[in-house]
């Protein structure tokens, strides 16, 4: 199915913005995964660190648009920069409380907002990624909401050293998930999902790319997690 919407879209474009296109895609799938490897352990173990690494993310933005061959780089780093800014302070400090996720998640929107509505070049296709990686958190925890899993969240967050304890909770979520409640709204979920993030694909427009990969790779993201539960289990 990838490789004849590739084709499709790819017929649309110039070979050239083709490449350019699919890397922006690739770049931002990339990023979006990126905490779940790297920032998840770390704000467990350094918070602060992981808060000052923003500033180090935003310097290698600002270098890299500068850079004319790095452009398209340098705005998709600014956006992951306001993603791992909002990552840092929420998964350091707020876990415990899902009910904060998506408002601590959503502190730059109106810089991506700004970057949007101003149509700020500079940071366009950061700001269409950092929305892409928005829409697909708040999707995410919409479904939290619908299955009724919220409550073991508090709990995991709350207990998550204590593997004994960590054990049955994460049975009772995946009960919860594999009712046909659960399952006919993570289909429904997955496939509008989809849908956005492919009709972005169809634009002509970088920026709309860079939020296809944010979104869409919210769907490998959400599996991973889904397969630890299990595994775990």
């Amino acid at each position: 199915m990838f490789t004849y919407l590739s084709n499709t879209y790819k017929n649309k474009l110039a070979s050239a913005d083709w490449s350019q296109y699919m890397a922006i895609w690739l770049g931002a799938a990339f990023l979006v995964s990126v905490p779940v490897f790297f920032q998840a352990p770390l704000v467990r173990q350094a918070p602060w660190i992981s808060l000052i690494l923003t500033v180090g993310w935003l310097s290698l933005s600002r270098q890299w648009l500068e850079d004319e061959s790095r452009h398209h780089w340098g705005s998709i780093m600014w956006g992951f920069s306001l993603t791992w800014f909002c990552g840092s302070i929420y998964w350091s400090w707020l876990r415990w409380e899902p009910l904060w996720h998506l408002p601590i998640e959503a502190i730059a929107l109106p810089w991506a907002i700004w970057a949007i509505f101003k149509r700020q070049n500079s940071y366009l296709v950061g700001a269409w990624f950092y929305l892409g990686s928005l829409v697909g958190t708040g999707i995410t925890d919409i479904y939290f909401y619908l299955t009724d899993v919220v409550p073991q969240w508090r709990e995991l967050m709350q207990l998550e050293s204590n593997v004994e304890m960590v054990r049955p909770l994460l049975q009772s979520a995946i009960a919860q998930i594999q009712t046909p409640w659960g399952m006919i709204w993570m289909m429904l979920l997955a496939l509008w999902i989809m849908a956005i993030g492919i009709r972005a694909m169809a634009s002509k427009q970088i920026h709309h790319w860079a939020f296809s990969g944010a979104l869409l790779c919210t769907l490998v993201v959400d599996s991973l997690f889904g397969i630890s539960a299990v595994l775990l289990n």
